[in-house]
């Protein structure tokens, strides 16, 4: 049974606030992920209609939240994009293959491992620290960490936690690091990077 209440209180920085149910009872605590239009920002004293989630710490939040006058659109939350995680895992595939030939030196391949490692983590910390309001880790240092080799990993989590995998303006800059990446890649196997490959 969904529930309504007014926005008592907004954190803009750290995107989450309170709202005040109708009838009474406790404020309820809501992140902006869980407001169906992420684009609208939202005002004290917003008439919010929404339904309860409870995690394993019994912590209670608002999720499918609207705005009043607004129709709740039903998303698959589970439908995974699965172009990224094909390719992410191809490109690994690729580069354990190319290693066991003798063409990829071992501590790249070692250092596109770790920081995909890492990056995976990386988005698995910020997850959690939004579903608990938390200070985030910046975007800045999750597109660092694809940059350096941690794309796969990013992308990876991005679709199997369900994360960072709607945000148009930062996929459009993760999809940049992925291209360059590869771009270095081929140019790794060409003949004017014989010299770079030595250095490994």
């Amino acid at each position: 049974m969904r529930k309504k209440g007014k926005l008592i209180k907004w954190h803009a920085d750290r995107a989450f606030g309170f709202i005040q149910p109708n009838g009474g009872g406790p404020d309820i605590f809501m992140h902006k992920t869980g407001l169906s239009n992420r684009q609208r920002v939202p005002k004290i004293n917003d008439i919010i209609t929404f339904s309860i989630s409870q995690d394993t710490n019994g912590k209670v939040s608002a999720v499918d939240a609207t705005f009043s006058g607004e129709k709740l659109k039903r998303k698959d939350s589970n439908k995974i994009n699965k172009f990224p995680v094909y390719l992410s895992i191809l490109f690994l595939t690729f580069l354990i293959l190319a290693n066991v030939i003798g063409d990829f030196p071992q501590k790249l391949l070692l250092s596109y491992l770790c920081f995909s490692v890492i990056t995976l983590l990386a988005y698995v910390v910020d997850k959690s620290k939004a579903k608990r309001g938390a200070w985030r880790i910046q975007e800045s240092t999750l597109h660092f960490f694809a940059l350096i080799g941690g794309w796969p990993g990013a992308g990876i989590a991005q679709q199997l936690l369900r994360h960072k995998s709607k945000k148009r303006k930062f996929l459009i800059v993760y999809w940049f690091t992925v291209m360059i990446n590869i771009s270095l890649l081929f140019w790794f196997f060409s003949s004017s990077a014989e010299g770079y490959l030595a250095l490994f």
